[in-house]
């Protein structure tokens, strides 16, 4: 009762709220704003916080609400499936598990057949890895910098983004090589002249810094944490060959760009016309609940042999939930639309960029996963990162009602991921907060 009573107390308070927040969590556990958001419920695109102020969510908890708050479909699937049963792990067979796992070998490109579910997108990578270390029987791996793949020793060895790792680099088998990252091109060159020599780059960071032959090959198609870092048409047919010619597997990490997230096509990837051999997932799968997902071709998932489950992986609700959102996305044709309504949104950040030239340096992303990187003064050729700029932008656009995202290895870009069934009025409506917002900034 005390409980309950204090739980009552807290809520409409939000000073009180922020309060316990600093109390009782980590400090690590950054909140977004100079006075943190303190949220109580949303419906579709819309989200308020505890004092009723309304927000139109154009992050999607980082591209994870990916069809809507609140969707009454997928409430509805949860809410009976926790009425028959909530919990077994991976030692019992149930039919949501089974059901998801065969619609994924149905929408997932080339071979990819069998899968391991487990809690979240962390998980799914670990086990990437350790299945692309045992079918080859090779340890060393390939990673992009700038790149995330989460918290753990051997995610955070993954991760190349200084922010983002506690502690020193512990697995000394990851490799990094560097990303294509167009504006920013650590080279010096320019795109196509560039002939993609960060992808060519990775034959030598194999002759020089392993053994020569290696187990694979981990990347997103396009970066998310790194700041929506979007490769070129031909960097994975290159880069993917030659990992392949040395005898790694192709990991795809689709934790933030699978479902439809970047247009026309239901996982990123397949915009680069490249297989992969092992897929992970997570975020969007399920609208919001937790699970994570590791796909692979047969004869690399049946390469395992040593005993392994998962408590939480394939949680018959969170499967549930699965079920239900990729119902969502088949029956509303949600890769089209995303396609459809990312070209009016990237029309208009192109818009915003040729009214805001010295602030906004580059706009870049696919689909409704589109970012704007903040700089000091790009008509004067100043590319210098401007995280100052971000911090501003967020309050505007807060104070005017829009939730947006940061990211990037300087924090200077902006992240801009609605749930996929956003509508045109909302995109124009976002363009115009983001508008009002820039423009009070110059003051």
């Amino acid at each position: 009762m005390a409980q309950r009573k204090t739980v009552e107390n807290l809520t409409g308070n939000a000073q009180s709220i922020r309060k316990k927040h600093a109390e009782f969590l980590f400090p690590s556990v950054i909140n977004y704003y100079k006075e943190p958001l303190v949220l109580a419920d949303g419906k579709g695109r819309r989200i308020r916080d505890v004092q009723g102020k309304e927000y139109l969510d154009f992050f999607g908890g980082i591209l994870t609400v990916s069809v809507a708050h609140s969707h009454p479909r997928i409430c509805s699937a949860v809410k009976e499936q926790i009425d028959k049963l909530s919990h077994t792990s991976t030692l019992y067979q149930t039919v949501p598990i089974v059901e998801l796992a065969e619609t994924l070998a149905s929408i997932t490109p080339g071979k990819l057949k069998k899968t391991f579910f487990t809690a979240s997108g962390t998980e799914a990578d670990e086990t990437a890895v350790m299945l692309a270390q045992v079918y080859t029987g090779r340890q060393e791996l390939v990673a992009l910098r700038h790149g995330y793949s989460g918290r753990s020793l051997l995610a955070q060895s993954l991760t190349a983004h200084a922010p983002w790792r506690a502690i020193p680099t512990q697995v000394a088998a990851v490799k990094h090589v560097v990303s294509p990252y167009c504006y920013r091109c650590a080279f010096g060159l320019t795109y196509p002249a560039c002939d993609v020599k960060c992808a060519r780059d990775i034959e030598e960071l194999i002759r020089t810094t392993t053994v020569g032959q290696i187990a694979g090959f981990l990347a997103e198609p396009i970066q998310g944490v790194g700041g929506f870092v979007t490769p070129p048409p031909e960097y994975f047919k290159v880069a993917v060959e030659i990992v392949r010619r040395y005898g790694g597997l192709f990991i795809c990490d689709e934790v933030q760009t699978g479902f439809g997230r970047t247009g026309g096509k239901m996982f990123g990837i397949e915009h680069w016309g490249v297989l992969p051999e092992i897929m992970t997932m997570a975020k969007g799968v399920a609208n919001g609940l937790p699970l994570g997902v590791t796909i692979a071709i047969p004869e690399v998932a049946d390469s395992l042999k040593a005993l392994t489950i998962s408590t939480f992986g394939g949680n018959p609700v969170s499967c549930a939930a699965a079920n239900a959102t990729l119902g969502v996305i088949r029956d509303e044709n949600i890769p089209s639309h995303a396609e459809k309504v990312g070209a009016e949104l990237r029309s208009g950040l192109e818009g915003l960029k040729d009214k805001y030239p010295r602030v906004i340096g580059d706009v870049r992303g696919m689909g409704l996963m589109q970012a704007i990187e903040l700089v000091e003064d790009e008509t004067a050729g100043n590319r210098t990162p401007n995280p100052e700029a971000t911090v501003r932008l967020f309050e505007e656009t807060k104070t005017r009602g829009l939730l947006i995202g940061k990211g990037g290895l300087y924090g200077n870009v902006i992240r801009i991921s609605p749930p996929m069934t956003v509508t045109s009025e909302e995109v124009r409506e976002a363009v115009r907060l983001l508008d009002e917002s820039l423009g009070a900034m110059k003051g």
